[in-house]
């Protein structure tokens, strides 16, 4: 039974050198293998080595073996979780992200070059791009997201305390530190920064918080979550609605659009908004959103390229918003 035990870790340490130090490109020599097996105290030769080779193969492990003559056998395993682009785009994401610590932001680099092997982990930190992001200070970001996912696990609430920066980037506790209680319901990843979506009995509705402002975030054990006082919450539906993660009163809103800025309509609406052309030679679409700042402003951002049509409320509030502005210039 020993003996069977020694032989299983044998195995898998051997799995873990061949995808630690090979890929497609890079083969170890058996020599190699052999060397490291012996550093961990694990007694192997060459002609029992390739007899374990065997046995991963049949395990549905793709070790390749390049034998030449008059050398050591090389190996490499073909089997890989992440390619190289793959990985790339994980670490250009978390360089991105201005929520994630500069610290974070490190030690999650490193740890995703690790999966490309040593040979591509090398190559991946050798070709990091140091982004001009503004990266949050929150060490505790991490430990406030755990808390959260624990907390929607388990259908409790969370609490914490929120705050802003004053013009000497000081933390200013709202509600002069007082903590929130909400029923956390998701968490979202939008423009770089990541966000508590929850329901709020205080308001009765659902609210936004970016994570990264939150602190001391706890799970709370001790009191029910708040009954929701109108239909269920379409999460889904509620995201797609949004501008900038900015919340307001939805609307079914008709736009009028000139084709050279469907591109960015599509961003925003996704690629199943129905668009249709008009007598003016201008397309007509429709989409629920949420009225904001924001939408406004992202409106406006076209110039002459992007008209709302209607709803006549709608187009009052995007007119008063505008002279709004106009008293600031």
């Amino acid at each position: 039974m020993k003996q069977e035990k020694a032989y299983k870790i044998k195995l898998i340490k051997i799995l873990e050198i061949l995808r630690q130090d090979s890929n497609e490109e890079h083969y170890i020599e058996s020599t190699e293998i052999l060397s490291k097996l012996a550093a961990m105290g694990i007694e192997c030769d060459r002609r029992t080595l390739y007899g374990d080779i065997d046995v991963l193969n049949d395990f549905g492990y793709e070790v390749l073996c390049d034998k030449s003559p008059g050398k050591p056998n090389k190996y490499c395993v073909v089997d890989r979780s992440f390619d190289v682009p793959e990985l790339r785009i994980l670490m250009d994401a978390v360089q991105a992200s201005s929520f994630i610590t500069p610290s974070k932001t490190e030690v999650l680099l490193d740890k995703i070059a690790d999966l490309g092997g040593s040979h591509r982990a090398e190559l991946l930190r050798s070709n990091i791009v140091k982004f001009n992001t503004t990266k949050s200070a929150n060490e505790s970001i991490f430990y406030s997201i755990s808390e959260i996912n624990l907390a929607i696990e388990n259908n409790k609430k969370v609490s914490f305390e929120y705050f802003d920066f004053n013009s000497k980037h000081e933390r200013v506790y709202r509600r002069n530190g007082k903590r929130y209680f909400v029923n956390p319901l998701a968490t979202i990843y939008d423009d770089d920064n990541y966000y508590l979506i929850c329901y709020y009995g205080r308001f009765e509705g659902v609210v936004h918080y970016r994570i990264d402002r939150m602190d001391r975030v706890e799970m709370v054990v001790n009191q029910p979550i708040d009954v929701y006082k109108s239909e269920p919450i379409d999460l889904k539906r509620h995201k797609k609605t949004l501008f900038g993660m900015f919340q307001g009163e939805e609307q079914l809103v008709e736009f009028q659009a000139d084709a050279s800025i469907l591109d960015p309509i599509f961003d925003i609406f996704g690629d199943k908004v129905e668009i249709a052309p008009d007598e003016n030679g201008k397309l007509r679409f429709k989409a629920a959103v949420q009225l904001s700042p924001t939408f406004f402003g992202w409106c406006l951002s076209f110039g002459d390229k992007l008209q709302v049509v209607g709803p006549n409320e709608v187009v009052e509030k995007i007119k008063k918003h505008i002279n709004t502005l106009l008293k600031f210039y």
